[in-house]
């Protein structure tokens, strides 16, 4: 059927309309391409052209800050410093060995330290950044990163790092901070990522370990473009970590120091202990260590040093430490004695020197004995004979209970790392552990805190800050977490009689006191601080029945290692008691003569914050306490606290 001219001419007009809709459609297209390459290749080209040069975005974890530690009055005990180290990443290096070579060759590098690396990315992920040398100088540093061209997946960061302003005076409480090892990672179901990082480092032994998960933080994130060779284009976002929390301790740092610094050369341990708080003003280890070696990386030589020392500097004796608690255990079979009724305060007792049971002599250690003593005097003169009697009258299971209400045989709650539970023996526990029954010589033993009776300096600390005030003290060192201080329990009586704690400070008052006292040349002069106390001499061997008969070998005779522990607690001042102290030395010999001065040289430090004055010794001390303080190693005491915070 042909078209009419009028409907070819209107059919025409049609196809015109669609051809110039689809033309301007199709140019409006080519428009937008041509802009949209114009903005790519000119506006974009450098973005592109690294793009084309393989570069891709990695995203890599940031650790946080690791939360502070400081003391009571805010000077910093555990802080970071800055850290400049040097990474590889195996999967942008190539061939990690010439890399390596060729880094050695830029920065001192030794083939010990490129060994350690090798192992290190043989067990990590491809894409892991591996950390080969840390804390090098800035002059290195910068000559890696102007070298980074010809070192493929070799980038330089900059980080923090654990540092222990104060060294080995705060070691075995705060601790030290480490690597990860595979032993950790094994502790934990969930590990957090941060723990993958390679030498990412968290709380080994103390307060760092215990408080981990508090110090550690939360990390962070960024994202970084890297071009073929594995170099660092640009850090393209970055999401801070949160950091660990603070801590602050009820340890006093100038005390701990004097403590440390009192304790001397000596395997000894001192503990301080607030009585009204239970904080924990000062607890010494000696000897001690340097805790920044085992973060920048102890070397075996050192290490070894410290391992083989007889005197155990790697040991807290404080908390871990446990040993024959000797004559300061007095004070708890008195109370046992004295609660069960089986004695009065007149009672006494005559010592010849010896109490016989069976075919056996159980000494005093007065040879000749002290005639008839009672209560006061048998801690006055710390006379074994009246406690043999006085043990065997209130028994050993009452005993143990009583020494458990004192704050021995127990683990105390604190964040330090193998905080011991000593021992108070019962029948029941001979009987299951050793499989033989309780005899009555092993209750004389445990009576003068010999045989199996086992105490820490901590414990010590709590047992005669619970006796000076009758109350329940609990010991914490603590004081706020975050800058919230941490809420102290109130301390309930511990429901023994007064007038029997009241007799038994009497004892104690009598022991530094009186002039037939045991520490009565360790005695306080000034009548503000005047000290009660009780020595105590635990035995680390057996004198054999010959050698008392030809005479008993003086510890300093004997080889260091077999002469008897000295121990000493006491509290101050005796009216108004506000400090405990308890200190033990190592085969020190007598708690008299090694114990005694050095608790009572801390106790009036920490009574004064500070030296004393000379007028609290007796005349004849002074100037041999003058003398010693020169030479006692003390942080400056004009010298600013390190990191204190600001009042």
């Amino acid at each position: 059927m042909r078209r009419s001219p009028k409907e070819t001419a209107e059919s025409a007009r049609r196809i015109s309309r669609r051809g110039l809709l689809l033309g301007s459609l199709q140019g409006a297209f080519v428009g937008v391409l041509a802009f949209r390459m114009r903005y790519m290749q000119v506006e974009q080209s450098d973005e592109f052209r690294m793009l084309a040069e393989e570069n891709r975005i990695n995203i890599r974890l940031l650790p946080p800050a690791r939360g502070l530690i400081r003391d009571r009055n805010g000077a910093l005990i555990a802080g970071n410093e800055q850290n400049y180290r040097v990474v590889i990443t195996r999967e942008d290096a190539g061939d990690v060995d010439a890399v390596l070579q060729r880094l050695a060759r830029v920065m001192p590098l030794s083939e010990e330290e490129i060994a350690a690396a090798l192992e290190e990315i043989a067990k990590r992920s491809p894409n892991l950044p591996i950390t080969v040398a840390e804390r090098v100088s800035w002059e290195d540093f910068s000559r890696v990163a102007v070298n980074a061209p010809a070192l493929p997946g070799v980038t330089t960061e900059v980080g923090l790092s654990r540092s222990y302003p104060l060294g080995k005076d705060f070691a075995h409480v705060v601790g030290y901070v480490g690597p990860v090892s595979d032993y950790d990672l094994s502790k934990l179901d969930k590990p957090d990522p941060l723990l993958s990082i390679p030498r990412f480092q968290i709380g080994k032994v103390g307060i760092e370990a215990k408080l981990e998960d508090s110090l550690r933080g939360t990390a962070g994130t960024k994202r970084i473009e890297v071009n073929a060779v594995g170099r660092v284009m640009r850090e393209l976002d970055r999401q801070e970590g949160q950091p660990g929390t603070d801590v602050q301790l009820t340890v006093d740092y100038r005390l701990q120091n004097y403590a440390l610094a009192r304790l001397k050369a000596e395997s000894a341990a001192a503990v301080v202990i607030d009585v009204e708080s239970g904080d924990l003003l000062a607890i010494a280890s000696a000897p001690s260590f340097d805790p920044n070696n085992f973060v920048r990386g102890i070397s075996s030589a050192d290490y070894s040093a410290l391992t083989e020392n007889d005197h155990r500097p790697l040991a807290d004796k404080t908390v871990q430490g446990t040993y024959p608690p000797g004559s300061t255990f007095k004070i708890v079979t008195a109370l046992a004695a004295l609660e069960a009724g089986v004695i009065t305060t007149e009672d006494t007792v005559a010592c010849h020197g010896y109490t016989e049971l069976g075919n056996r002599k159980f000494h005093c250690w007065k040879r000749g004995g002290h005639g008839n003593v009672d209560l006061e005097e048998s801690l006055e003169q710390s006379c074994d004979v009246y406690y043999y009697e006085v043990a065997q009258r209130v028994g050993i299971d009452r005993i143990s209970e009583m020494a458990r209400r004192l704050g021995l045989g127990m683990r105390h709650d604190l964040p330090l790392s193998a905080v011991a539970e000593g021992l108070t023996p019962t029948k029941d526990w001979k009987l299951e552990r050793h499989k033989k029954e309780w005899l009555v010589g092993d209750t004389l033993n445990a009576g003068i805190g010999q045989g199996f009776v086992l105490a820490s300096p901590l414990q010590l600390a709590v047992m005669t800050a619970r006796v000076a005030t009758g109350r329940a003290i609990a010991p914490r060192i603590v004081k706020s977490v975050d800058g919230i201080e941490q809420p102290i329990a109130p301390a309930e009586a511990i429901g023994l009689n007064e007038n029997h704690l009241r007799a038994v400070r009497k004892g104690l008052y009598a022991v530094s006191n009186s002039n037939r006292g045991t520490a009565y040349a360790s005695r306080i002069v000034d009548d503000s601080m005047r000290m009660a106390g009780k020595t105590g001499t635990s035995q680390v061997r057996n004198i054999t029945a010959a050698e008392r008969a030809s005479g008993v070998i003086s510890n300093d005779q004997l080889p260091w290692n077999r002469r008897d522990h000295a121990l000493f607690v006491c509290y101050a001042p005796y009216e108004a008691p506000r400090i405990a102290v308890s200190v033990v030395v190592e085969h020190g010999g007598g708690g008299s003569a090694a114990a005694a001065p050095i608790a009572r040289d801390i106790l009036l430090q920490a009574l004064n914050d500070g030296f004393p004055s000379l007028s609290a010794y007796p005349q004849s001390q002074r100037s041999r306490i003058e003398a010693e303080r020169e030479e006692l190693d003390l942080i400056d005491p004009e010298a600013p606290a390190p990191g204190r915070i600001r009042a």
